[in-house]
């Protein structure tokens, strides 16, 4: 066979290329089906926002809070304008704050506040979010294993301890202002003892000075509560390890006169109080 002879050409039979169109068109179809979106095959698609709500409502209900926060950015994505889109921010806060997601909850809370900043649950909002920071399920299991509140970072009982006080001086008629109060305080005993434990840190490893300086935030900021006790003995017993005679007789002058029956000046008064020798014998 000659290659420089004509090209054989395929002859098609008569009407093919008229049926291509119509094959392309079903190919584009099913090419369209398979591709799309979840929204489109969502069974919610359809639904009043009072059913959206009252589902989210059921699984909040059941612990499944993963699933009520689906449901309700499905009710504030479709009717994201008046009183469904801020009903459904609220309960997305609550739900990821009972879902032990810290981050976003304080996230949403946030949001929250800055685009109602006149909103009639905005006492709720406050109170919510000092309960995210206060965390109490996470103070429980900290002392299941030993742990104190105070012994942990001070940064989120210091911004509950804010948020809590929000409510009682800007909603004092609210029915959350009696609980935020209770729980100021715990915070400030709290607070109180953590930075008595971070000066007993310093002083333990030597860092009479730091230790000094950490038992007086405590004793400044937190003046009525029970751990100045061994904040002021933890400056008196540093400035013994310093030499500074004159102002370790201050300190332990104080220490007697606002607490004359100290365990810690004489030990061994009862078994409750062996505490404090344990750290400090």
């Amino acid at each position: 066979m000659s290659l420089s002879g004509p090209t054989r050409q395929t002859r098609v039979a008569p009407g093919a290329w008229h049926r291509w169109p119509s094959v392309a068109a079903l190919l584009l179809s099913l090419l369209l089906a398979a591709c799309a979106t979840p929204e489109q095959r969502d069974p919610t698609l359809g639904w009043t926002p009072e059913k959206l709500y009252a589902e989210a409502q059921d699984e909040i209900r059941s612990g499944r809070y993963g699933a009520a926060i689906k449901m309700l950015e499905k009710l504030e994505a479709r009717y994201p304008f008046g009183r469904w889109a801020q009903q459904a921010q609220l309960d997305i806060a609550y739900a990821q704050f009972k879902d032990n997601d810290r981050a976003l909850a304080l996230a949403s809370t946030d949001r929250f506040i800055k685009q109602f900043p006149a909103h009639p649950s905005l006492d709720y909002v406050h109170y919510l979010r000092g309960l995210i920071n206060f965390n109490e399920q996470q103070g429980w299991l900290a002392s299941l294993g030993g742990q104190d509140l105070s012994e942990r970072d001070l940064r989120a009982a210091r911004e509950a301890f804010d948020s809590f006080r929000e409510v009682v001086t800007r909603f004092p008629d609210s029915r959350y202002a009696a609980d935020a109060e209770a729980r100021m305080k715990y915070l400030v005993n709290s607070m109180a003892a953590g930075e008595v434990h971070i000066a007993r840190y310093y002083y333990k490893r030597g860092a009479y000075v730091a230790a000094v300086n950490r038992a007086q935030i405590a004793i400044r900021q937190y003046p009525n509560t029970p751990a100045i006790e061994e904040a002021l003995f933890i400056v008196m017993k540093s400035y013994e390890q310093l030499g500074l005679d004159d102002l370790r007789a201050d300190a332990e002058r104080v220490l007697k006169a606002n607490f004359p029956r100290s365990s810690l000046l004489s030990p061994g008064v009862s078994q409750a109080d062996r505490r404090w020798w344990q750290v400090w014998r």
